[in-house]
């Protein structure tokens, strides 16, 4: 029992889990730039909690960056092709990333906030981007033996890179001005591109060519063929593939709903932005390193399917936590407890949750349908998310997470469908 945990672990010690907590790490760090850290800004700008609601909207490119995805998937970038197609375009996505974060910087919300919110979907939209040539680099940089623990470094990499947006931003904003924070912030995709140049292409995707002939119109349609249709068309070949997406879109519901209105939450019981960023971050980090990594050594030791219900019932339970936070207030102790054991079963769930969706993917068609399925994962997050300010203005602070606990259900059910469906096609 003790070797086969040893061996579990083992795989942790391998070159290319460094890689993945730098790239995870710039894969990870803008997405608080454009949701929990921005609406703090916002709140501080007096921007009210409908409008904050509304931003969640920006995010939409995570939910439909399948649409660029087959050309990131096949195609070069002239310049950065020396590099790569992967490396390149994580080159290319991050220097994007840069300047639309810089640009950020540069607005006062209160004055444009609509300017503000349309640059923030420019920063979505580059680091849509990234993510599809990163999380396409990490599928095809490991076999499905190692794909939990690639996964749970990543992981790893991409929570770091929330402290750095999250807390790190929230002390600094104790001493300058927003503005000043945002530009500091966007220094954070200079590491992202540090770790890519020092890395190497994956072997995987050097492996796929794609060779156009012809006039214009049949090249387009050979794009079209390879590119876009053959990737969609392997994936609808799967038995249950509609229950499979619904599955994606909903298992992750109860802890993304809560994300847009969790810093407005500890604001209104009364913390300072010091206690939110020591307890929301860094006392937190202990708990989200654990999480992820226990979450990969489960996924090794007893499989996807068992963690996936491991993760989906902790997410739950822990969400409740914040029901008891609501109503006892400002309380430092109960805040470290409730956001401490949320990182945990955050972390946990989410290293099973994207080894799963890593499993579904073909390596010829990697990108493009990892983003596909990303896709649908953040689509009920950016949607729906976007009606939790007006939630919670008619409910209230404790009913508002009870519902969202009540939103772990949805995904526990279909997976519970898609295993017997399993059980019954194997029999």
């Amino acid at each position: 029992m003790i070797q086969k945990w040893k061996n579990s672990l083992a795989v942790y010690f391998d070159w290319r889990m460094l890689t993945m907590i730098g790239l995870g790490f710039s894969s990870g760090f803008p997405f608080l730039l454009v949701s929990g850290t921005l609406a703090l800004w916002l709140t501080d700008s007096g921007v009210g909690l409908e409008m904050i609601g509304l931003f969640s909207l920006v995010k939409t490119p995570y939910s439909f960056k399948w649409l660029w995805s087959p050309l990131v998937d096949r195609f070069n970038i002239p310049l950065f092709s020396k590099l790569g197609r992967r490396r390149g375009w994580a080159v290319f996505s991050q220097i994007f990333l840069l300047l639309a974060i810089l640009s950020m910087a540069s607005v006062e919300p209160e004055q444009s906030v609509y300017l503000m919110m349309f640059l923030a979907l420019l920063t979505v939209f580059a680091s849509a981007t990234q993510d599809i040539v990163l999380d396409a680099y990490r599928v095809e940089s490991f076999d499905n033996r190692d794909q939990a623990a690639g996964t749970a470094m990543f992981i790893l990499g991409y929570r770091i890179g929330s402290v750095f947006s999250g807390a790190v931003a929230l002390l600094l904003a104790t001493i300058l001005t927003w503005n000043e924070v945002y530009v500091c912030m966007a220094l954070g995709a200079v590491l992202g591109m540090v770790t890519i140049l020092c890395s190497r292409e994956p072997q995987k995707s050097k492996e796929q060519k794609l060779k156009f002939e012809g006039n214009f119109i049949q090249r387009l349609k050979n794009f079209y063929q390879t590119a876009v249709k053959s990737p969609i068309a392997d994936f609808i070949t799967r038995p249950s593939w509609c229950v499979v997406l619904l599955f994606v879109m909903f298992y992750k519901l109860c802890d993304a709903y809560m994300v847009p209105m969790t810093m407005p939450f500890y604001d209104a019981m009364g913390f300072t932005k010091g206690q939110i960023a020591f307890v929301t971050k860094f006392y937190g980090m202990a708990a989200t390193i654990i999480g992820g990594i226990l979450g990969g050594v489960i996924v090794n030791r007893f499989g996807i399917v068992k963690s996936l219900y491991l993760g989906s019932v902790l997410q739950g339970l822990t969400t409740l936590m914040y029901v008891w936070q609501a109503n006892v207030g400002n309380d430092l102790y109960l805040l470290m407890g409730t956001v401490s054991l949320d990182n945990l079963a955050g972390g946990m769930s989410t290293t099973a949750f994207v080894a799963y969706i890593s499993s579904l993917c073909n390596t010829a068609y990697t990108a493009t349908q990892y983003a596909l399925l990303s896709a649908f994962m953040s689509l009920a997050r950016d949607l729906l998310a976007s009606t939790s300010g007006a939630l919670v203005k008619v409910t209230g602070w404790s009913m508002f997470f009870i519902i969202t606990t009540l939103m772990a259900l949805p995904g526990l059910l279909i997976l519970f469908y898609l295993q017997k469906k399993l059980k019954k096609e194997k029999a």
